[in-house]
C-alpha cells in the first residue's frame, strides 16, 4: 500500500524521537495503523526504524560525551536486547485484533500519564 503520508510521518516521528527521546510510537505507529496499514508490518517497521534512529543518536552521544557519561544507559541497553525477541514473538503469534487493542491501550495509557 503506497501512502503519501508515510515519509512526512516518519520524518516527524524521527525528529521528535531525536529531539526529545519520545513520540515515535504515538506519532508514527498510531498514524499508520489509523490510515489502514497492516498492524504487524507497522509495528515491525517502526520498531526497526526506531532502532536505527536510536543507534544514530547513541553513537552521536558516545562520540561527543564518551563512555564515562553513559553508565546509566548500560542497563537500558541490556534490557532492550533481552526484551526485543519477546516482542517479536508476541507480534508474530498474537491475532491482529488483540494486538490492536493492546497497542491502543498502551498509547492511551502513556498519553494519559503525560497529561496528568
Amino acid at each position: 500500500m503506497r501512502d503519501w503520508a508515510v515519509p512526512p510521518v516518519g520524518f516527524c516521528g524521527g525528529l521528535l524521537d531525536a529531539i526529545g527521546g519520545g513520540g515515535w510510537g504515538p506519532v508514527v505507529t498510531s498514524t499508520l495503523v489509523g490510515r489502514g496499514h497492516d498492524l504487524k508490518r507497522v509495528i515491525g517497521s517502526t520498531n526497526f526504524t526506531e532502532f536505527a534512529v536510536t543507534l544514530t543518536i547513541s553513537l552521536t552521544f558516545i562520540l561527543t560525551l564518551g563512555w564515562s557519561e553513559l553508565n546509566s544507559a548500560i542497563g537500558l541497553i541490556i534490557g532492550g536486547v533481552i526484551a526485543a525477541p519477546f516482542g517479536a514473538i508476541l507480534v508474530e503469534r498474537l491475532p491482529v485484533r488483540a494486538l490492536m487493542v493492546a497497542v491502543s491501550m498502551v498509547i492511551i495509557t502513556t498519553s494519559a500519564l503525560r497529561i496528568f
